[in-house]
């Protein structure tokens, strides 16, 4: 078992009050969760402040608090330790705790609004393929070698992080692939690790209810580089004009990828179907079984990012192209001639992008019907972009329900037909109900058309005053596809 003062080295102290040999069973920083022997750590989180529950902490039995500010009185039996940054000494003492796995893997982060979840499954899938044992941390899933591990939040906690890390070493991994959001990254959630490398994939509206400003929600992206060391990697698109901002400070060896510029890895789309994309990447031509330029993005970051960590071009590419891309990204069904594509794309950037595939893939006479909603209780800024995007771009929008969490859903979709051009009024149909709006596109479809429901993705739920619902979206077009059109 280790100790107290094992556990906070590198840790930025203000001040020590008490036995700093304490033996420390487990690292928490949620009162709730203490034990016996505990070590709690006080951090001012988004919703409550930690130091507000230190008493608590210790009639639980923590042995041990770390903060930032010491309460009036301190108790002679317990050790206090003052920190600079609670957030930053947690992630720190969590890698100290479970032996520092981020070092024993060589570990990527991939951060961007859109595009963290395909790069960072096609790297896990594309290492298995290549004969490594990995991990992964997703959106989607956590993944310890092949055992699959379900996800809360895009980056968990940083005890969370490590203890999985922790896990990936016993089991042989060499490799972690990790998203990195911008939430986690300014909550510190991934101090203390050691990275490999960064990915930069791209940035447009998303979070500002979080950030404030979309400054403030570029700063949180470039604090990834800035902090990486001088032997790790940063990859970044070149062909986002903030590309080049996020390696402005950074200690790092600087690499660039994308379609429009000179590169360090570029490609071109020689053509796009639904069936798959066709690139000539770094001058060899390869096809892969994603879909959409967006995608090319994402296969070349993916390609960047194994050749910086020492693999061979020709064997990336020849694995690349038989690998599938991440559930809830541009999953297809088609039924009776009828396409229903399934997408994650919850940001007006995301959105234009996948209907930019479709038209781009269009024979012509065809119908697009699109299905979206926007979450609650997140940027509500985004949600008339959206809407405006969706009428534009389709000949058929129901706007509906995503995740409308504690707000209601009308009041959303009120938000929402606010960038509805007036001519587009006619189109637009307002169905809060998320399955009776997949339903009327589902009966709307004639053969050839294409039906795409956004927002949701991979989520197997909806949200609604704090109760998750079961609700997939693949599974209820499937359904309800084949109920309608193969009866007919």
């Amino acid at each position: 078992m280790k100790t107290l003062k094992d556990i906070l080295y590198k840790v930025s102290l203000t001040s020590t009050t008490g036995d700093m040999e304490v033996e420390v069973k487990d690292i928490v920083f949620d009162s709730r969760k203490v034990g016996e022997g505990s070590v709690f750590v006080a951090v001012a989180g988004t919703q409550v402040d930690g130091h507000e529950f230190i008493v608590q902490a210790i009639e639980k039995g923590a042995k041990s608090i770390v903060c930032e500010a010491l309460p009036a009185e301190l108790n002679k039996e317990i050790t206090f330790v003052q920190v600079v940054d609670s957030a930053k000494a947690l992630g720190v003492m969590a890698s100290n705790y479970y032996g520092n796995p981020s070092g024993k893997l060589k570990v990527v982060a991939v951060t961007g609004t859109n595009g963290k979840t395909t790069c960072v499954t096609l790297l896990h899938n594309l290492f298995m393929e290549l004969g490594y044992v990995t991990g992964m941390l997703s959106t989607v899933e956590n993944k310890i070698n092949d055992a699959i591990i379900p996800s809360t939040h895009t980056t968990p906690d940083s005890v969370a992080i490590n203890q999985l890390m922790a896990g990936m070493v016993e089991k042989g991994c060499t490799h972690c692939f990790m998203e990195a959001s911008s939430h986690a990254i300014v909550q510190e959630r991934m101090a203390g690790l050691t990275l490999a490398g960064a990915v930069f994939t791209n940035i447009s509206h998303d979070h500002l209810d979080y950030h404030g400003t979309f400054d403030e929600y570029i700063k949180a992206k470039k604090k990834l580089f800035d902090e990486l060391p001088k032997d790790a990697f940063a990859l970044v698109n070149a062909d986002d004009k903030r590309g080049m901002v996020m390696m402005q400070n950074t200690k790092a060896n600087k690499h660039t990828y994308g379609l429009k510029y000179p590169t360090d890895f570029k490609a071109k789309v020689i053509s796009n179907t639904l069936q798959g994309l066709e690139l000539d990447i770094n001058g060899k031509q390869a096809w892969f079984r994603l879909i959409g330029e967006f995608n090319a993005y994402n296969i070349t970051s993916v390609l960047g990012s194994a050749v910086l960590l020492g693999e061979e071009e020709d064997e990336v590419l020849m694995q690349l192209s038989k690998i599938k891309g991440a559930n809830g990204r541009f999953d297809q069904l088609v039924v009776e001639g009828i396409t229903a594509i399934v997408d994650y794309a919850h940001t007006p950037d995301a959105l234009e992008n996948v209907l930019k595939t479709i038209q781009g893939v269009r024979t012509g006479g065809e119908k697009v019907i699109t299905v979206v909603g926007c979450g609650g209780n997140r940027d509500k800024a985004k949600r008339p972009v959206m809407a405006k995007i969706a009428t534009e771009m389709s000949e058929k929008v129901v706007l509906t329900s995503d995740n409308p969490r504690d707000e209601e859903p009308m009041d959303i979709l009120k938000d929402m037909e606010a960038g509805v051009n007036p001519v587009a009024f006619k189109k637009t149909l307002v169905i809060a109900d998320r399955r009776e709006a997949i339903k009327t596109a589902c009966v709307m479809a004639e053969k050839g058309d294409i039906i795409l429901i956004a927002g949701k993705g991979h989520e197997t739920y909806q949200e609604i005053k704090g109760v998750k619902h079961p609700f997939d979206d693949f599974q209820t077009v499937k359904e309800l596809m084949q109920l309608i059109h193969t009866n007919k």
